[in-house]
């Protein structure tokens, strides 16, 4: 299977640079920051945005609503978490992203500026993600939003964090109608799935992955259900899920096992396996029309789910 020719050209371009791994964290985050200006005017304009300080037992902690101009809700409400290993990536980052979810939707999309590793090391990150979720819970109305038609979503790493607040979201009776799990991560170690090996070459890889689990989980400890959400025992009674993997992807094999785990429990929506394309292109929407398809895909998706009893 041939990569799409866009995506090919934006791997190539990305395969100049130096391996995240290699870099400080520091400067790998600018250079994701960096990456990402090319994209800002391709999204949609006419998005209200708001920042915000949403309250959590750690402190404040920084988001962004998003809301298309001139459209009547309640709309569904995505609190969406950003990819970036749990190391890099911010608000500013899966703007493009969320400016498209909300207009395609449309949707009321809260983007979460949530605390990140090495700085703060797991669960900082799930704490915030369910801050989010119970403060969009009680506050959506008054936003435009449809508190019953509450949605948890995420790229990668935070496809990672959206997966284990539904599950959190489960146990502490916070009802949602959905999650949205863009390659997510799910488990480790990478032996246990052939993706790795077969795309190895295709920007993310093995190591990077290696990086990213160091600097998120605390010393000494391993991936387990609190962190893997593959590991978790029981998948009954999650909210439908909407999840899509890439065909060169390292994570696609992962994604694909998630995926089969809440199908087996009654929670899969749809699987939504994209050919041609790699890991990140969500984020390439506006540019490359597969990314843009992908992401209407998802944002209709989200905006059709049905509301919780």
């Amino acid at each position: 299977m041939e990569l799409d020719p866009m995506v090919a050209q934006l791997l190539e371009a990305m395969k100049a640079g130096p391996q995240v791994y290699r870099l400080p964290v520091a400067e790998a985050r600018a250079g994701m920051e960096s990456r990402v200006e090319l994209l800002r005017p391709l999204a949609p304009q006419a998005i209200r945005c708001e920042d915000i300080s949403i309250p959590s037992a750690d402190g404040p902690l920084p988001a962004r609503l998003y809301r298309a101009e001139g459209v009547d809700g309640p709309l569904p409400t995505l609190v969406y978490l950003h990819g970036g290993g749990w190391v890099l990536g911010s608000v500013e980052t899966h703007d493009n992203v969320c400016r498209f979810l909300a207009d395609r939707g449309p949707l009321l999309v809260l983007s979460v500026d949530y605390r990140l590793a090495p700085e703060h090391k797991a669960p900082a990150q799930q704490a915030d993600a369910m801050a989010a979720l119970q403060w969009a819970a009680a506050n959506a109305a008054t936003h435009g939003g449809d508190p019953k038609r509450l949605l948890v979503g995420g790229d990668s790493a935070g496809g990672n964090l959206a997966a284990l607040a539904a599950l959190e979201a489960r146990g502490c009776g916070l009802r949602l109608a959905g999650q949205l799990l863009v390659y997510p991560v799910t488990d480790f170690p990478a032996d246990a799935y052939e993706s790795y090996a077969e795309n190895a070459d295709y920007g993310l890889d093995r190591p990077a992955m290696e990086w990213f689990w160091a600097h998120w989980l605390p010393e000494d400890v391993g991936p387990d259900p609190c962190s893997a959400p593959m590991r978790a025992e029981n998948m009954a009674g999650l909210p439908p899920a909407y999840v899509i993997t890439a065909s060169h992807d390292v994570l696609r094999d992962e994604g694909k096992a998630y995926a089969s785990r809440l199908a087996e429990a009654g929670a899969l929506a749809a699987h939504d396996h994209v050919p041609g394309t790699i890991h990140g292109f969500f984020s390439m929407a506006g540019l490359v029309p597969l990314a843009t398809e992908t992401l209407d895909r998802a944002a209709h998706w989200a905006a059709s789910v049905k509301p919780v009893p």
